[in-house]
Protein backbone atom coordinates (compact mmCIF):
# COMPACT_ATOMS: atom_id res chain seq x y z
CA UNK A 1 0.00 0.00 0.00
CA UNK A 2 1.23 3.49 -0.81
CA UNK A 3 1.14 6.45 1.54
CA UNK A 4 -1.84 8.63 0.69
CA UNK A 5 -4.64 10.61 2.33
CA UNK A 6 -5.92 8.87 5.48
CA UNK A 7 -3.23 6.22 5.79
CA UNK A 8 -1.50 5.36 9.06
CA UNK A 9 2.25 5.48 8.51
CA UNK A 10 4.91 3.93 10.73
CA UNK A 11 8.51 5.03 10.29
CA UNK A 12 11.96 5.35 11.77
CA UNK A 13 13.77 8.66 11.38
CA UNK A 14 17.03 10.46 12.01
CA UNK A 15 17.48 14.25 11.92
CA UNK A 16 20.81 15.89 11.16
CA UNK A 17 22.09 19.46 11.45
CA UNK A 18 23.93 21.23 8.62
CA UNK A 19 27.23 19.65 9.68
CA UNK A 20 25.74 16.15 9.44
CA UNK A 21 25.62 15.61 13.22
CA UNK A 22 22.65 13.60 14.51
CA UNK A 23 20.36 15.88 16.51
CA UNK A 24 17.39 13.55 16.98
CA UNK A 25 16.52 9.95 16.28
CA UNK A 26 13.53 7.86 17.29
CA UNK A 27 13.95 4.82 19.53
CA UNK A 28 10.51 3.38 18.86
CA UNK A 29 8.77 3.72 15.50
CA UNK A 30 6.62 6.82 15.15
CA UNK A 31 3.15 6.46 13.69
CA UNK A 32 1.16 9.33 12.21
CA UNK A 33 -2.01 9.93 10.20
CA UNK A 34 -1.08 11.10 6.70
CA UNK A 35 -3.05 13.76 4.87
CA UNK A 36 -2.70 17.26 6.30
CA UNK A 37 -3.51 16.57 9.95
CA UNK A 38 -0.41 18.48 11.19
CA UNK A 39 1.02 15.31 12.73
CA UNK A 40 4.35 15.65 10.92
CA UNK A 41 6.23 18.51 9.25
CA UNK A 42 4.52 19.40 5.93
CA UNK A 43 7.75 19.07 3.88
CA UNK A 44 8.29 15.56 5.29
CA UNK A 45 4.68 14.60 4.67
CA UNK A 46 4.97 15.77 1.04
CA UNK A 47 8.14 13.69 0.54
CA UNK A 48 6.45 10.61 2.02
CA UNK A 49 3.36 10.86 -0.19
CA UNK A 50 3.22 7.88 -2.56
CA UNK A 51 5.95 5.90 -0.75
CA UNK A 52 5.48 2.36 0.55
CA UNK A 53 7.00 0.12 3.23
CA UNK A 54 10.75 -0.17 2.76
CA UNK A 55 11.13 3.17 0.98
CA UNK A 56 13.60 5.74 2.31
CA UNK A 57 13.16 9.51 2.04
CA UNK A 58 15.57 12.34 2.71
CA UNK A 59 14.35 15.92 3.05
CA UNK A 60 16.49 18.98 3.76
CA UNK A 61 14.41 21.78 5.28
CA UNK A 62 15.22 25.43 5.84
CA UNK A 63 14.20 26.89 9.21
CA UNK A 64 10.89 28.18 7.84
CA UNK A 65 10.05 24.65 6.60
CA UNK A 66 11.16 22.98 9.83
CA UNK A 67 10.99 24.56 13.30
CA UNK A 68 10.89 28.25 12.42
CA UNK A 69 13.38 31.08 12.51
CA UNK A 70 15.02 31.95 15.82
CA UNK A 71 13.20 34.92 17.35
CA UNK A 72 15.35 36.91 19.79
CA UNK A 73 12.25 38.49 21.37
CA UNK A 74 11.23 35.04 22.65
CA UNK A 75 14.31 34.96 24.92
CA UNK A 76 13.84 36.71 28.25
CA UNK A 77 15.72 37.16 31.49
CA UNK A 78 13.69 36.80 34.68
CA UNK A 79 14.45 37.04 38.38
CA UNK A 80 15.11 33.64 39.95
CA UNK A 81 12.50 34.35 42.63
CA UNK A 82 9.78 33.67 40.03
CA UNK A 83 10.82 29.99 39.82
CA UNK A 84 10.73 26.94 42.13
CA UNK A 85 13.81 26.26 44.28
CA UNK A 86 14.72 23.06 42.40
CA UNK A 87 15.21 24.99 39.13
CA UNK A 88 17.60 23.45 36.57
CA UNK A 89 18.71 24.31 33.04
CA UNK A 90 16.52 22.43 30.57
CA UNK A 91 13.34 22.60 32.63
CA UNK A 92 10.17 23.60 30.79
CA UNK A 93 7.51 26.00 32.03
CA UNK A 94 4.18 27.02 30.58
CA UNK A 95 2.71 30.49 30.90
CA UNK A 96 0.02 32.58 29.25
CA UNK A 97 0.83 35.49 26.99
CA UNK A 98 -1.08 38.37 28.66
CA UNK A 99 -1.66 40.10 25.30
CA UNK A 100 -3.10 37.11 23.40
CA UNK A 101 -4.05 34.75 26.27
CA UNK A 102 -2.25 31.99 24.35
CA UNK A 103 -0.25 29.35 26.16
CA UNK A 104 3.54 29.60 25.70
CA UNK A 105 6.24 27.14 26.72
CA UNK A 106 9.62 28.37 27.89
CA UNK A 107 12.79 26.36 28.33
CA UNK A 108 15.34 27.41 30.96
CA UNK A 109 18.62 27.95 29.10
CA UNK A 110 20.79 29.60 31.77
CA UNK A 111 20.85 30.37 35.49
CA UNK A 112 23.37 32.91 36.77
CA UNK A 113 23.63 35.57 39.49
CA UNK A 114 19.99 35.41 40.51
CA UNK A 115 18.76 35.62 36.92
CA UNK A 116 17.15 32.96 34.75
CA UNK A 117 17.21 33.01 30.96
CA UNK A 118 14.14 31.42 29.39
CA UNK A 119 13.57 30.77 25.70
CA UNK A 120 10.21 30.15 23.98
CA UNK A 121 11.82 29.26 20.65
CA UNK A 122 11.71 25.62 19.58
CA UNK A 123 15.12 24.10 20.50
CA UNK A 124 15.79 23.54 16.77
CA UNK A 125 14.61 26.99 15.63
CA UNK A 126 16.90 28.69 13.13
CA UNK A 127 18.44 25.42 11.97
CA UNK A 128 18.47 23.80 8.55
CA UNK A 129 17.45 20.20 9.19
CA UNK A 130 18.01 17.05 7.15
CA UNK A 131 15.32 14.49 7.92
CA UNK A 132 15.86 10.89 6.81
CA UNK A 133 13.14 8.29 7.28
CA UNK A 134 12.49 4.66 6.45
CA UNK A 135 8.86 3.69 5.97
CA UNK A 136 8.10 0.60 8.06
CA UNK A 137 4.39 0.10 7.49
CA UNK A 138 1.45 1.73 5.70
CA UNK A 139 -2.18 0.82 6.36
CA UNK A 140 -5.59 2.33 5.87
CA UNK A 141 -6.58 4.45 8.87
CA UNK A 142 -9.75 3.54 10.74
CA UNK A 143 -12.81 5.81 10.64
CA UNK A 144 -12.19 6.65 14.31
CA UNK A 145 -8.56 7.65 13.62
CA UNK A 146 -9.67 9.86 10.73
CA UNK A 147 -12.39 11.46 12.89
CA UNK A 148 -9.88 12.12 15.69
CA UNK A 149 -7.11 13.28 13.33
CA UNK A 150 -4.45 10.92 14.72
CA UNK A 151 -3.46 7.25 14.85
CA UNK A 152 -4.50 5.10 17.81
CA UNK A 153 -2.76 2.11 19.37
CA UNK A 154 0.88 1.05 19.45
CA UNK A 155 3.18 4.06 19.11
CA UNK A 156 0.16 6.23 18.25
CA UNK A 157 -2.20 8.19 20.48
CA UNK A 158 -3.84 6.52 23.47
CA UNK A 159 -7.14 7.74 24.92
Amino acid sequence: MQISQNTAVSLNYTMFDEEGEVIDQNHDPIVYLHGGYDNILPAVEAALNGKKAGDVVSVTMTPDQAFGEFEAELVREEDISMFPPDLEVGMMFETRNPETDESMQFRVTAIDAGKVVVDANHPLAGMTIKFEATVLEVRAASEEEIAHGHVHGAHGHHH
